[in-house]
């Protein structure tokens, strides 16, 4: 895996030492004060910096910053002045390490596709990107409890300050962890670049900001790539990238989604661009890929902080992204995050009723009863419900409710507006997993801060999860094809004037991603923009279940949360089983609990594994 560790004397003994324990196969990067930081798999830009040249601060980044020297100098000049936050605020998506004088703060991207982690050791913090290498430092287990919270559980930040990893400590996303001398660690929010905004202003400034992402990253490579699968995010990375130069466009599909629309738009774009996008259709069927292919080795696997559902989409990735390997891409764009930056979520009516304008709340809750064919009651029913109701109070009921095995699925609308609930996955608790998910519930009501909208709560955990998993894709395409992946609208410059628009401006009923419209209009073409339809991957998950069942049914065989005594298997298998006949089932859940299986079977954690010994500095002879 690629990382960043680093360490920090809080005490006033000097540089931490570690313990004369080192990152195996890292490099020490040079910096002052009382922090050393080693990197492991960053090469050439991919590390940058603002040194001090005799000042009093100094800011190095890690990742993807795309910001001119310039910039990182006048970063480092704003961090001299006080304002560090300048330093999180430059194109990309990147681990910002500022100093200011004795102090360090260290901040991860906005949206959590690089997270930054903690531990103590004596009066040594210990801080990375990676939860994992901390853990096997410390000698830290997987916490379970909290994977399966994630497996069973919506709208509950089942992390928060913690990772999982027991002893491992998570800075949230939008956060710095903050390091002085004679202090205890602390977090603290990260502001953002930009105030709120209006729709007009925010459709100007991302045109800006996401142009500039996907324009800089060009510059960053020879030979670039992208996903154009037909939708509307990754044809307008795409259609961003080809007005400034030539690339190869990669459209996947398979035997069934050649029967929805993606690749007539996909082709549509390819040719409106035809002296700069070379297009690359890849077919599925032809190349005889499935969901949940590759997986009868599990030593074979890709190591990843957290389990990722790319593990599920192995054989599927490697034949999507051989074209561009074939082209000797150095950069491959996709377009994820889009909907998380673009759309909003349904509960944001619920936060525009809070707002003041009641009616105008109500007549977007109609229309999205009308949009899922349910009843306007239920709708606003569930609504109601959610709005005279403080999140402390919903997750101590929702931990009621599981703690009393009283799990009643809400579909639709109704799940969507509340603000916590259930999964699927919940039907394979066991007794002990009811009262391990309640317990967890029960400590978040007591510790969690206030969160007064719930539009907003589910929009920022929507995107931590996004950025999670994005960040995970990453790690996998690193270690099995060399082949970076970079998600411009996941950028900290894009999400920030996104999210500043009001989440009910940039979703309107019977419209789709009006931003993206008024930004891009004029770049991106008209059609794609007005596009209103989304393509199912049923058909194709269905049939990966069906040509990979033995892989599939061996993994729930040797469930690990199932020894722990969590789920009941039998009942994972059973679904698993329903599946394999066609019926309907609960995709998503059990992708994401082969997902967890396959990490808890294959996460190693031993010391010796990710750290060595450190060579004791030989002393001259007098």
């Amino acid at each position: 895996m690629r990382y960043v560790v680093g360490a920090f004397d809080i005490g006033r003994s000097g540089s931490a030492r570690v313990g004369g324990w080192r990152p195996r196969n890292s490099e020490e990067l040079a910096f002052d004060g009382l922090c050393r930081i080693w990197t492991v798999g960053h090469y050439g830009a991919d590390i940058r910096s603002g040194p001090a040249l005799g000042g009093s601060a100094e800011v190095l980044t890690a990742g993807c910053c795309l910001g001119m020297q310039r910039e990182l100098n006048e970063a480092r000049d704003s961090a001299e002045r006080g304002r560090w936050a300048h330093a999180t605020q430059l194109p990309g998506s990147y681990l910002a390490v500022v100093r200011s004088g004795s102090t360090v703060r260290v901040a991860g991207d906005r949206a959590g596709t690089i997270a930054v982690y903690w531990v103590m050791d004596g009066n040594e913090v210990l801080w990375s990107t990676s939860a994992l290498v901390l853990a096997a430092y410390t000698g830290g287990h997987i916490d379970v409890v909290r994977l399966l919270a994630a497996l069973c559980l919506r709208g509950v930040d089942h992390l928060g300050p913690h990772s999982y990893f027991e002893g491992v400590y998570r800075v949230r996303p939008g956060h710095a962890l903050v390091l002085e001398p004679g202090r205890q660690p602390r977090t603290e929010p990260v502001p953002r670049s930009v105030g709120p905004l209006t729709f007009a202003e925010g459709a100007e400034a991302l045109a800006g900001h996401l142009t500039t992402g996907v324009v800089r990253r060009r510059a960053l490579t020879r030979s670039i790539s992208s996903d154009l699968s037909g939708g509307l995010d990754s044809g307008t990375i795409t259609s961003l990238a080809a007005g400034n130069g030539p690339l190869l466009a990669v459209t996947y599909t398979d035997a069934h989604m050649a029967e929805e629309d993606d690749g007539i738009y996909a082709r549509r774009v390819a040719a409106d661009f035809p002296t700069t996008i070379t297009h690359a259709q890849v077919n599925g069927a032809t190349e005889g890929v499935h969901h949940f292919d590759e997986l009868d080795d599990l030593s074979m696997l890709p190591v990843t902080d957290s389990p990722s559902l790319t593990l599920g989409l192995l054989g599927i990735k490697r034949a999507h992204l051989a074209p561009a390997l074939g082209y000797g891409s150095g950069t491959h764009l996709t377009g994820r995050g889009g909907d998380d930056v673009l759309n909003a979520v349904p509960a944001m009516s619920i936060d525009l009723y809070r707002s003041g304008r009641r009616r105008e709340a109500l007549r977007r809750l109609a229309a999205l009863a009308r949009e899922r064919r349910c009843s306007v009651h239920s709708v606003v029913a569930a609504a109601r419900r959610t709005e005279r109701t403080t999140y402390e109070q919903a997750l101590a009921s929702l931990s009621n409710d599981i703690k009393g095995a009283a799990l009643e699925p809400q579909p639709g609308p109704a799940g969507s507006l509340a603000w916590c609930g259930t999964l699927p996955s919940a039907g394979w608790l066991t007794g002990d997993g009811h009262t391990a998910l309640a317990l967890l519930l029960e400590g978040q009501a007591v510790t969690s801060g206030p969160e007064p909208l719930p539009g907003a709560l589910h929009e920022r955990l929507y995107l931590e999860r996004m950025g999670e998993e994005h960040g995970t894709y990453e790690q996998i395409s690193r270690q099995l094809w060399g082949l970076p992946i970079h998600a411009p609208y996941l950028d900290n410059a894009v999400v920030d004037v996104c999210h500043a628009v009001p989440g009910w401006e940039r979703s309107v009923p019977g419209d789709f991603k009006p931003l993206a419209r008024a930004a891009l209009t004029g770049t991106a073409p008209a059609y794609l923009l007005e596009r209103r339809t989304k393509t199912p991957q049923t058909g194709s998950v269905y049939a990966g279940l069906r040509a990979n069942a033995t892989a599939l049914q061996n993994v729930l065989a040797g469930s690990h949360l199932a020894e722990t005594g969590l789920i009941n298997a039998q009942l994972a298998r059973r679904t698993l089983e329903d599946a394999l006949r066609g019926a309907q089932a609960p995709l998503g859940a059990l992708h994401a609990l082969v997902a967890a299986e396959l990490w808890l079977s294959t996460t190693p954690t031993s010391r010796e594994q990710w750290w060595e010994q450190a060579p004791v500095a030989q002393r001259s002879p007098a």
